[in-house]
């Protein structure tokens, strides 16, 4: 599963390295390592709602808070 955070700037003063530091140490947590590829890609165009994650081709918003519940249900929740 190819999961692809922003890095731009608008998303990294809204907390995006935040973001891949929590999912990385999730992944590696659920020895998922094999099974989910985190990228880091420079504006997803959607800066106005937040961190932009894109997984599967859909574009989602993230804040750090909500990191976990991402990932428990939109990455875990589908492998």
């Amino acid at each position: 599963m190819k999961v692809t955070i922003c890095i731009g700037s608008a998303c990294h003063l809204r907390g995006s390295r935040e973001i891949i530091t929590q999912l990385q140490s999730l992944v590696k947590e659920n020895r998922l390592e094999g099974r989910v590829d985190l990228n880091g890609a420079f504006c997803s165009g959607n800066c106005v709602n937040g961190v932009c994650v894109t997984l599967d081709e859909t574009v989602y918003s993230l804040k750090p808070e909500d990191t976990r519940e991402f990932f428990e249900k939109e990455i875990a929740g589908r492998l």
